[in-house]
């Protein structure tokens, strides 16, 4: 058995950090790859859609964990260098790598020394899992491109959820000006970010010492 570990959400501001795993007996990663799963970036949110239930049937089984913003901010906010996010993501693709319990599983490396991340979540696990972390795994294996379109529709589909109860804040990314607004105008209105907004991102705290500085700092 074959894993393919990736993650959807680690940049943006609101929402959760998704991390999904699939497993794949090895003679069906031909058919994967013949199904046209690349990195998920890659691909219209029409066309991951589309491929997100041949990608359940082929697989043997899959698993999503979705990372929550007060357990991003907790991380993040640790004066532990230690703990940090790359601990938190490599930790929890562990978990979903143990859950899968494959022999061999890929993913796709969240730190810049790609080996130290693989071994970071070889740390974690209790079984004897074979872990091969890479650099964009997404776009030079096809169980880890599945993991990533699994991971991205999941997120998407959180997202919505969002919009529905907190209205529409654009992509949750910092570069998008209307999320930008949208973290202005709940400060504005509530005084506070909503659970769905990670605090401890730059743009959040800058965001918020700008609707709350003086005025008389403006002038």
């Amino acid at each position: 058995m074959i894993a393919g570990v990736d993650e959807a959400g680690r940049g943006c501001v609101i929402g959760p950090l998704v991390i999904a795993g699939v497993a794949v007996k090895s003679e069906k990663l031909m058919l994967l790859a013949e199904l046209g799963v690349k990195d998920s970036k890659l691909l219209s949110a029409k066309k991951r859609e589309a491929l997100y239930p041949e990608i359940i049937k082929l697989t043997f089984n899959h698993h999503v964990i979705k990372v929550l913003p007060d357990i991003i901010d907790k991380a993040v906010l640790n004066p532990k260098r230690l703990y940090k996010l790359n601990r938190l993501e490599a930790k929890t693709m562990a978990e979903v790598i143990q859950k899968l319990n494959p022999q061999e599983a890929y993913v796709d490396a969240a730190d810049v020394i790609q080996d130290r991340f693989g071994d970071h979540i070889q740390e974690c696990l209790t079984k004897k899992i074979t872990v091969i972390a890479k650099h964009k795994a997404d776009r030079i294996y096809p169980v880890v491109s599945a993991a990533s379109i699994v991971a991205k529709v999941e997120r998407d589909q959180e997202i919505d959820k969002l919009k529905k109860e907190f209205g529409d804040f654009g992509s949750g990314y910092a570069s998008d000006k209307k999320t930008v607004e949208f973290l202005k105008s709940v400060l504005n209105r509530e005084h506070d970010y909503p659970s769905c907004v990670r605090k401890s991102w730059e743009t959040a705290k800058r965001t918020k010492k700008e609707v709350f500085m003086p005025q008389k700092e403006l002038f």
